[in-house]
């Protein structure tokens, strides 16, 4: 990360022995109070815009899916370690983690680390598989971002679980707000096999953070889902 200082004690310990303290630079509040701005004006237009699409695709979840809520609540950790809860349009079936335990599903875990990830996952319904594919199931999470959850680009949020399961520098993705999209959606997602990979990308863009750079991943996430 890029550094603001760097200081070496003439007595660090015990042993007298030196050390250096190393501060990663920390964003312009300027630009972050932009990038706040920017999240809610994108974010509150494009749910006023997508009103109707979600009433479309509520009931479709519902005619296809009765027994299933519209919205799946997404309780994971953001920025600092702070718990919220997050909602997705509902493309599994019931008792997701029951049906991955009977199934035996976690042997078929095609990402390696602590998240689980495969690509034909049998407890999605034919619908989901839609949703997901487009990444149309990502949408309420606008919400989130008006509520100042998440932000329109950000590292993906931690479930709790995984987040135990976090190398040391793997947890620093978590010192800045979480986003829908971000540098590995894309980069190949559907290529990025190694979690450190996933978080590598993250951590370039908290390093090289911009406001541009924000601009240029929303363009080219739609571009990646268009295509």
């Amino acid at each position: 990360a890029p550094l603001r200082d760097l200081r070496v004690p003439r007595s660090a310990d015990a042993l007298a022995l030196p050390s250096i303290t190393l501060h990663a630079v920390e964003p312009d509040n300027t630009q972050l109070f932009i990038k706040r701005l920017f999240d809610l004006g994108v974010a509150g237009i494009a749910l006023i815009l997508l009103a109707p699409v979600f009433l479309v695709i509520a009931t479709l979840i519902k005619l296809t899916t009765p027994d299933q809520p519209v919205f799946y609540r997404w309780n994971v950790v953001g920025y600092k370690g702070r718990r919220f809860t997050g909602y997705k349009f509902t493309t599994m079936r019931a008792d997701p983690d029951a049906r991955k335990a009977v199934a035996g599903l976690e042997g078929r875990n095609e990402m390696g680390g602590p998240v689980f990830k495969i690509k034909d996952d049998p407890r999605m319904t034919p619908l989901g598989r839609w949703l997901r594919k487009f990444s149309v199931n990502e949408l309420p999470q606008l919400w989130s971002v008006v509520k100042g959850d998440m932000s329109l680009v950000g590292p993906r949020p931690a479930f709790p679980h995984e987040l135990g399961k976090y190398e040391y520098w793997q947890k620093r993705k978590l010192t800045v707000r979480p986003g829908i999209t971000c540098l590995w959606q894309v980069s190949g997602r559907n290529a990025i096999a190694d979690f450190d990979e996933w978080v590598r990308l993250d951590l370039e863009y908290i390093d090289n953070w911009s406001l541009w750079l924000d601009v240029k991943i929303l363009l080219r996430t739609i571009g990646a889902v268009v295509k």
